[in-house]
């Protein structure tokens, strides 16, 4: 009961201040610059707390957390950093600044406005907007997956009213306060998950008797091949652990909802103080997380089991059962921040994409151009639609378990949409020679392979032993190739397919030559 009553007060006072945050910034979101893209003028700290709750979420502090943390142990520490490293600290210097240069150059407010007016190619824009539509939705509703243990453990209600709360509370803040609510949420909701995950941390390791007890306890657990497996520096499988790191790190280089952070950034100090920001936040979230999800398998219980099959989604949740109130409270909230931030960020980018890339050049084909009012209705009511079938597809697939078809699209969803889109972005960043072919090659090999992965992973055909059984072996392995093979073939494909006119590619790229004037403090001159 104790428990009940403190997680309804700090719910309360959460959601008072998520709705109060959505009303205040209704002055951003006047206009659709303003609302999708904060007017450009959005500072560092909102940036890189926006770009690593993004990135975070319930499925990696339940799902990923328990599933890699029971099979690596320590290890998984090591897909945090690559998440640190490689996700954040990377994607910021090799992205950050040639992306907002670039963006606003071109006057692109979306990734697929961006592979249209790069490649002068309408025919991308609408592909890429389909590929956001029919994959962003699934990942979307996985979101909600990690909420339903958590909250079956400290409240006795059904799982479609959890959701129901998360989607109609993040609705309005949204739709209210556009980009600009999103972002100072996400700032509080990063906060919360920062204080949360250093809090549940230390609580799990003082329940083992401390960091040594429960290391040596790891150590001592068997393994089938490998003594100390669980508490080893490469852990029982680094071959697996090496591809989780590479899809969920350099993944993000891909993913619309990430990148459209660097389209609103305010200026270089701005890039400069948020790579640090952000890197920092993602060491200590998401290397925490997985530090966490490490000692798992000290918490086994028969209740972990369903069927005989472990249920990756009750691990983290086990091991907080026993502990005091307050940190249960604290995690119930810190899971919802961080669903709910990145949920804000996935339904923003779906309909913001959809809306200005599909739907409004669609109805200015026959009239003249549509109002910012009319484009601000339409964006609003594209909100409502994804959150409405995103909810009402994580409600379908927890009452009936047998509907696997919505299981593997979430799995795959991730690795489609960083298949299709890192290659042809990065190069688009950095090589006048991309052509649109190899655009075009790399959404298809991109979605492809994840189609092939979705095929097999719903039992209508196998594939079993060699190459292409490994790259299948699961959405991991196959979004991982397919990555890695968009940025084999795009500049291939580019040296053999015809290019674009270079005065428009020099047009393109002059933005990156204009001379600007800063103040000696910034910037020591020659």
């Amino acid at each position: 009961m104790g428990t009940q009553i403190l997680t309804l007060i700090m719910l309360v006072v959460f959601f008072a201040v998520m709705i109060g945050v959505g009303l205040y910034c209704r002055r951003h979101s006047t206009n659709v610059d303003g609302f999708v893209l904060g007017g450009r003028s959005v500072g560092p700290w909102l940036t890189a707390f926006a770009y690593g709750t993004s990135y975070f979420s319930a499925v990696i502090f339940v799902g990923y957390a328990g599933q890699f943390g029971w099979a690596f142990g320590m290890s998984s520490t090591w897909i945090g950093l690559g998440n640190a490293f490689i996700g954040s600290l990377l994607a910021w210097v090799v992205l950050g600044r040639r992306t907002r240069v670039m963006t606003q150059h071109l006057e692109s407010k979306t990734m697929p406005d961006f592979f249209q007016k790069r490649y002068k190619s309408n025919a991308l824009k609408i592909a890429a907007s389909f590929i956001v539509f029919i994959f962003l939705i699934p990942y979307t509703a996985s979101l909600y997956n990690g909420l339903s243990s958590l909250f079956t453990m400290a409240f006795d209600v059904p799982y479609w009213s959890v959701i129901l709360i998360m989607a109609v509370l993040t609705g309005i803040y949204v739709i209210f306060g556009g980009y600009m609510a999103t972002a100072v949420n996400d700032f509080i909701q990063g906060i919360i998950m920062l204080v949360g995950i250093v809090a549940v941390i230390g609580a799990v390791l003082h329940s083992q008797g401390g960091f040594m007890e429960a290391y040596s306890a790891l150590g001592a657990l068997p393994h089938d091949t490998m003594q100390g497996a669980f508490s080893s520096f490469v852990g029982p499988d680094p071959i697996f652990l090496f591809f989780v790191v590479m899809l969920t790190s350099l993944g993000t280089w891909g993913l619309p909802q990430m990148i459209g952070k660097f389209y609103s950034i305010k200026n270089e100090e701005a890039i400069n103080k948020g790579t640090i920001i952000s890197t920092a936040f993602a060491i200590i979230v998401a290397g925490g997380c997985y530090f966490l999800g490490g000692f798992g398998r000290l918490f086994d219980s028969p209740d972990l089991y369903v069927g005989g099959k472990l249920m990756n989604d009750k691990i983290i949740p086990s091991m907080l059962s026993e502990l005091s109130p307050v940190i249960v409270a604290i995690v119930i909230v810190l899971v919802l921040a961080a669903s709910m931030s990145t949920l804000s960020s996935l339904v923003l980018t779906s309909s913001s994409t959809l809306t200005l890339d599909v739907i409004v050049p669609g109805l200015e084909k026959n009239k003249k151009s549509t109002s910012e009012k009319k484009k601000l209705l339409i964006l609003r009511l594209f909100i409502v639609f994804f959150i409405v079938v995103s909810a009402v597809i994580a409600i379908v697939k927890d009452m009936f378990p047998g509907f696997t078809f919505i299981a593997q699209m979430m799995g795959v969803s991730w690795g489609a949409l960083a298949g299709a889109f890192l290659a042809p972005f990065l190069y688009g960043l950095y090589w006048k020679k991309t052509t649109k072919s190899a655009v075009a090659v790399s959404f298809i090999f991109g979605t492809g392979i994840e189609l092939v992965q979705l095929l097999k992973d719903f039992g209508v055909f196998t594939i079993d032993g060699g190459l292409l059984g490994f790259i299948f072996r699961n959405s991991l392995y196959s979004g991982v190739f397919a990555m890695l093979g968009g940025l084999i073939l795009v500049p291939i494909i580019s040296l053999i397919t015809p290019k674009l006119k270079k005065e428009d590619t020099d047009e393109m790229f002059s933005c990156y030559h204009k001379e600007v004037k800063v103040l000696s403090k910034e910037s020591l001159g020659k």
